[in-house]
């Protein structure tokens, strides 16, 4: 008896506090500017303030996604309690896609707990009958920015780098470079670089993203790596990469200048090689693997083989010239041209500069 008096008491406090004291909120909407350059990041802010710490309220608010006009994505959302008034706070980046006046319009959705879940839940009933929530659509304030043309479709504010060693290599030895574009905009407006240069091999490696979403748009990283490989001298051709500069309001270029590679002779590929590699012969992995192939034979031919006192079997002879191997390269183009499959871990941890010492190398191999 005094177990349910207690219930009861406990229902009509809760009661009396929803009536004396029932909880309102209010919304606001804003946008960090009301002007834009195609493509800029529009910061959008929306804030939902209580009168009180409203336990009863559930906000159902995430209208980030593709629109016809723009691309709206999540950049952070809160609740805080301050003051003991709950505050919950969302906001997104915006990026325009079309040069005209856009308007964000959007609703939240107010769930709150009805006196009947309330009252089950403290008699410990189970009324499926009830829905446990009541409902109701709020319009957010319409926010309107109006979006000029930049005439590019990278935006933003970047610099450019080049990484590469001294422009002299043998025939048939790779010449790497890698690009970076460091800074602030839409990073993936940047497309990958393409060339395409007479006599000479280009393998261009996977683009790689490293970068975060800030309230003035993306932060961070591109770059790209790129392996040239001929018998006579090349040039690089110039990179240019247009841009729309956000803080000069106007359009300017990433440049990278020509970059002259001298080669020296060397043997033919056919002096190079035994034979010709069959035409089903593929290495399915990564571009390098196809880069050491083509430049095997002048590599292996420079590797010294000690002469074992009876005929070695091949697995035998294979071991013999891992041993025998004076460098690391030596060693991964070994690897490339036994099984580039079964040692593509070893060959990936040469080539990425993980492993440089010869040594461990080898070690790593037969682990």
């Amino acid at each position: 008896m005094r177990k349910s008096l207690g219930r009861i008491f406990l229902i009509v406090f809760i009661f009396l506090n929803l009536s004396l004291a029932a909880s309102t909120y209010t919304w606001s909407a804003s946008a960090n500017k009301t002007s834009a350059y195609l493509h800029e990041a529009i910061h959008l802010k929306y804030v939902c303030s209580f009168s009180d710490a409203s336990e009863l309220y559930t906000i159902e608010f995430n209208p980030s996604g593709e629109y016809e006009k723009f691309t709206l994505q999540n950049l952070s959302q809160s609740e805080h309690i301050v003051d003991g008034k709950r505050v919950n706070s969302y906001e997104f980046v915006a990026f325009a896609k079309e040069a005209l006046e856009i308007e964000f319009a959007f609703e939240a959705v107010m769930k709150k707990t009805t006196k009947e879940s309330i009252e089950n839940t403290v008699l410990g009933r189970d009324n499926v009958q009830k829905e446990d929530f009541t409902k109701e659509s709020f319009a957010q304030k319409v926010l309107k920015v109006t979006v000029k043309e930049t005439n590019t479709s990278l935006v933003g504010n970047f610099s450019i780098q080049e990484k590469k060693r001294e422009p002299k290599v043998k025939a048939y030895e790779p010449y790497h470079i890698e690009v970076f574009i460091k800074g602030v905009g839409n990073f993936d407006a940047i497309k990958p670089i393409e060339f395409n240069i007479e006599g000479v091999k280009v393998f261009a490696g996977e683009v790689v993203k490293d970068y975060v979403l800030k309230e003035d748009g993306l932060h961070g990283e591109w770059s790209q790596k790129f392996a040239f490989v001929s018998e006579r001298e090349f040039t690089i051709p110039k990179i240019e990469i247009p841009y729309f500069d956000l803080q000069e309001q106007r359009v300017r270029s990433l440049s990278i200048d020509t970059t002259d590679v001298s080669v020296e002779a060397g043997f033919s590929k056919e002096e190079l090689l035994d034979e010709e590699p069959k035409e089903s012969f593929e290495f399915d992995i990564s571009y390098i693997y196809y880069l050491l192939a083509f430049a095997a034979g002048f590599l292996v031919a420079k590797i010294e083989f000690k002469k074992g006192a009876r005929k070695l079997n091949s697995d035998e002879e294979f071991r013999q010239k891992v041993e025998d191997a004076k460098t690391v390269d030596e060693l991964m183009i070994m690897l490339v041209l036994k099984d580039a499959k079964r040692y593509e871990k070893v060959i990936s941890e040469i080539e990425t500069k993980k492993v440089t010492s010869l040594k461990s190398a080898k070690k790593l191999i037969w682990s």
